[in-house]
């Protein structure tokens, strides 16, 4: 027996890729049900049309018979059997049609409904993926900010309150950002949220500038200890020439004690595209997939936060059926979607350790149609 390789022919082998393309999906699965259909309709058609011209036939034989009187008994008799024969093909060829149908009609409901099922349990798990992704990354942000903010320089900058304090601050604040390059700065703010040390002064000019009445500021204001620590959402940061970030916040306690009195806040100013355009960009799904698929992180409201189209804030999702659909841990649904029938595959935050974003990862495939 040999053993020599065949090339196959070049020809061939294209044709053959031509054949099976999309032969493992169950979508082409239905299609081929559908053509089977049409191919069963056509010739049960043809069938019909043949034994229309032979139940003809069997009419005027049965009428030259009629005339040859006793010379045409014998031909009358095949005539008969042969009308005979038209009924009972017609009476079959009707069967086959209505039953063909109907089974073929069903296995094709099926395999749609399965294709259905099996892409939005898909979706829905790299759904789960992205979102467990950035909760995993933004709960070491969280603790980041809590751990910095008990630094000796930098409950020192704030108790001494001197210009030496606040240039040996900045440079520790500088060291931090040389092994976390995941930020674009961090950023000190007295009790009046007054911000007087960051950490990249020659980039960024946010010294002197006021977070008293910004979200990050406030809300760690708000905390009972230095175990807590405020947030403020994806926004354009001004203390970052208006990049696209997260605020993570902590208070700054006397002596680094976590209860002792708030002596200022501390902002970790994040580089959220960094994370989340790289997360919801690298969704493992084919070219031809990602023609017609967006990939999303939003807000409760549907606001997008993160995008595979770039539209980061500038777009709320709306969809029938979301609120339903938000309010599952994980699921899908088949919705119109801007007049296009789509596969809403989401996924709530799951939470790492003591973080959850509390947002919702979508992605939004166009059906085929």
């Amino acid at each position: 027996m040999s053993n020599t390789l065949v090339k196959p022919d070049s020809n061939t082998t294209q044709e053959g890729n031509a054949k099976g393309k999309g032969s493992f999906t169950l979508e082409r699965v239905a299609e081929l049900s559908e053509i089977l259909a049409s191919k069963v309709e056509s010739a049960i058609g043809e069938i019909e049309r043949l034994n229309g011209q032979t139940h003809m036939i069997a009419i005027n034989a049965r009428i030259e018979a009629s005339r040859a009187g006793v010379a045409g008994k014998a031909f009358s008799v095949v005539a008969e059997q042969m009308n005979d024969l038209s009924g009972k093909i017609g009476v079959v060829s009707k069967k086959m049609r209505n039953e063909s149908r109907d089974s073929i009609d069903e296995l094709g409901n099926m395999i749609k409904t399965q294709a259905t099922n099996v892409r939005g349990t898909r979706l829905s798990d790299l759904a789960l993926t992205n979102i467990d992704l950035i909760d995993r990354n933004l709960y070491e942000r969280s603790c980041d900010v809590r751990w910095w903010a008990t630094d000796d320089s930098v409950v020192n900058a704030l108790s001494s309150k001197t210009e030496e304090a606040y240039d040996i601050v900045a440079k520790r604040l500088g060291i931090i950002l040389n092994s976390y390059t995941v930020y674009f700065d961090l950023v000190l703010c007295d009790l009046d949220g007054n911000i007087v040390a960051n950490g990249r002064p020659e980039k960024y000019k946010s010294v002197g500038m006021n977070a008293k009445n910004t979200e990050w500021f406030t809300s760690a204001m708000k905390t009972n200890s230095g175990k807590e620590f405020g947030f403020q959402t994806v926004s354009k940061c001004p203390m970052v020439n208006n990049e696209l970030s997260l605020v993570f916040s902590c208070t700054i306690r006397e002596h680094g004690d976590q209860n002792s009195q708030v002596l200022g806040v501390l902002g970790v100013i994040f580089r959220w595209q960094d994370l989340a355009q790289k997360i919801v960009k690298g969704v493992p799904i084919s070219d031809e997939e990602k023609d017609r698929t967006r990939v999303c992180i939003v807000d409760e409201n549907g606001l997008v936060l993160a995008d595979s189209k770039d539209l980061e804030l500038e777009e709320t999702i709306e969809f029938l059926g979301k609120n339903d659909l938000f309010s599952q841990k994980k699921g899908f649904m088949v919705s119109e979607y801007k007049n296009e029938k789509c596969c809403m595959a989401h996924a709530f935050s799951p939470g790492y350790e003591t973080y959850s974003s509390k947002w919702h990862s979508l992605i939004i495939q166009k059906l085929q149609a």
